[in-house]
């Protein structure tokens, strides 16, 4: 029995056995050959050969054979041939079904049973690792000890060492580093002190994927040191400044062919404090015109609260202008969200005595607002997703008639890129306003809106309403990431309380727009009617437009 017991013991004698005396045999080899400084490692099974610097290498190799559960692993044989040491070593079984056993620490930590048997020993691990990892210990190691055998199987005790806990010290700043200084506060704010796991890694990433005005060159790189554990951000300023010009071709009232136009410019971040100044100038077939100012300024005196300042002119030909002011300021909740508060300060003057549907008057007001925005990875798209909302309360006054009036005023538009499968996406759009008053609306102060950027197949602004909301669906198929074709529809409502119709509305149409030298270039071809009315073909607008970043 005792014999038996000695033979067992020989042929599976564990791994840190066999090392200590490989590593005998070795030093003893290296005294008497000191010439001899090759070493190369020979699996007897698979004939890989493998070349290691010394015989202490050698030994570290053999020993990690256990950690991979090659728990009996023997050095069957050690040659000398010329300058080279030729070491022989049996795998043997790799026993990932076994027993495990669990240290105290583990089983405290992680809530688990202190023994079980498994199927897949390196899942265990792996899972459990990644628990430690992600707890912050971003060193930890799962240590494995061969305790005997069980019912044929090997019974394995696992340890960790963990190290020391790791969070987010804070961030290092490479490449663009002219960014507002309460950027990288707001940063600090968010992920100083946090545990430094890849849940938190991917949230920082994210953070700039979704900026509009930086990105990262790389993906965030992490200095350890034996105190701290900083983020290195690598970033690059984004072209952000762009130029939007769209052309369009369609017939007046009098159904004569007419050519207008839109021009918007932005110049975004050029004193590298994100800051925004935009331009914007249309005319519609009807002879009206639009000329938009507005300025917005992120961080004021490094603070989270913005301003946004607004000033918008509308003249219709000879008949009529209005001027609207509306200062604005806002909290960033994020990069994407920001509400607010502003005033609306707005004068209309008729220009012409027998224009009776409108009135001269003056508004002043207060209203709040939320904005969300979340570009898309896709530079086809402007954005993924964008959401407004706004409520105002205006006081109106209308001069001529000396009569005062109080006013609430709603706003929506709602824009969102859906995925259906590969190159196929859907957008959804949908936009709405409504004014409330005890008293009638005069023409000149009701909502404007259609044309390229609302309800299609309808000249620029040329739908006056006191309510109104459209929605449609526009399936896009991209041609790799250069072009794509649309097809759309829409449909819509509003309501002229002053002229008595609320006629019900439909556009349709289809569109190709690709990437060229210069930009974004869009082409379009819509329709837009009343329900009941017959389809006319003169009725087609037709837009070109470029988009380009600079």
């Amino acid at each position: 029995m005792k014999q038996e017991k000695n033979m067992f013991i020989a042929k599976f004698l564990p791994i840190k056995i066999f090392s200590f005396c490989m590593v005998v045999m070795l030093c003893c080899c290296t005294f008497f050959k000191a010439q001899k400084k090759q070493y190369f490692l020979i699996d007897t099974e698979t004939k890989v050969k493998k070349k290691v610097k010394d015989s202490l290498s050698a030994a570290k190799f053999l020993d990690s054979l256990a950690q991979s559960n090659y728990f009996f692993t023997e050095l069957k044989d050690v040659k000398l041939k010329g300058d080279s040491t030729l070491i022989y070593y049996d795998k043997g079984k790799n026993f990932n079904e076994s027993y495990v056993s669990l240290s105290d620490s583990i089983v405290h930590q992680l809530k688990l049973e202190k023994e079980f048997f498994t199927k897949n020993l390196d899942s265990v691990k792996q899972n459990i690792s990644k628990k430690y990892i992600n707890d912050g210990f971003a060193f930890s190691r799962i240590k494995s000890k061969f305790k005997g055998q069980k019912k044929g199987y090997p019974v394995v005790e696992l340890e960790i060492n963990k190290n020391n806990k790791r969070t987010i010290d804070g961030f290092v700043v490479k490449g663009y580093t002219k960014v507002p200084k309460r950027f990288i506060k707001n940063l600090d704010k968010d992920f100083k002190g946090k545990t430094y796991d890849e849940k938190n890694l991917i949230a920082i990433n994210k953070n700039f994927l979704s900026h509009p005005f930086i990105s990262l060159e790389r993906q965030p790189q992490t200095l350890f040191t034996k105190d701290s554990t900083q983020i290195y951000l690598f970033m690059e300023k984004k072209k952000t400044n762009s130029f939007d010009g769209v052309i369009g071709f369609g017939n007046d009232k009098k159904d004569k062919f007419t050519l207008n136009g839109t021009l918007n410019v932005n110049f975004k971040n050029m004193f590298n404090g994100f800051e925004t100044l935009n331009l914007y100038w249309q005319r519609n077939p009807d002879k009206g015109q639009t000329f938009d100012l507005q300025s917005d300024i992120p961080y004021l005196f490094s603070s989270n609260v913005g301003l946004n300042m607004k000033v918008n002119i509308f003249r219709q030909d000879s008949t009529f202008a209005n001027v609207k002011a509306l200062p604005a300021f806002y909290y960033h909740i994020n990069n994407r969200q920001r509400i607010g508060f502003r005033g609306t300060f707005e004068s209309s003057t008729i220009i012409d005595s027998l224009y009776t549907q409108g009135k001269d008057y003056n508004k002043k007001g207060i209203g709040i607002f939320f904005d969300m925005t979340e570009p898309s990875d896709i530079d086809l798209f402007l954005y993924k997703s964008k959401l407004n909302v706004g409520y105002d309360f205006l006081s109106t006054k209308y001069t001529l008639e000396n009569i005062d009036s109080k006013q609430n005023q709603f706003y929506f538009f709602g824009e969102y890129n859906y995925n259906i499968k590969g190159n196929h996406f859907l957008n959804i759009k949908g936009e709405g306003a409504m004014m409330d008053s005890k008293i009638d609306f005069s023409a000149n102060e009701l909502y404007r809106f259609g044309g390229w950027n609302s309800l299609r197949g309808f000249n620029e602004n040329s739908l006056a309403a006191d309510f109104f909301y459209y929605a449609g669906l526009e399936y896009r198929y991209l041609i790799g990431n250069q072009a794509f074709f649309d097809v759309f529809g829409q449909y819509g409502q509003l309501n002229n309380k002053s002229l008595n119709v609320k006629p019900k509305l439909y556009s349709v149409g289809l569109g190709f727009n690709f990437f060229i030298p210069i930009g974004l270039m869009s082409f379009q071809l819509s329709n837009g009617n009343e329900f009941g009315n017959p389809f006319k073909f003169n009725d087609i607008k037709i837009h070109w437009g470029i988009l380009s970043r600079f």
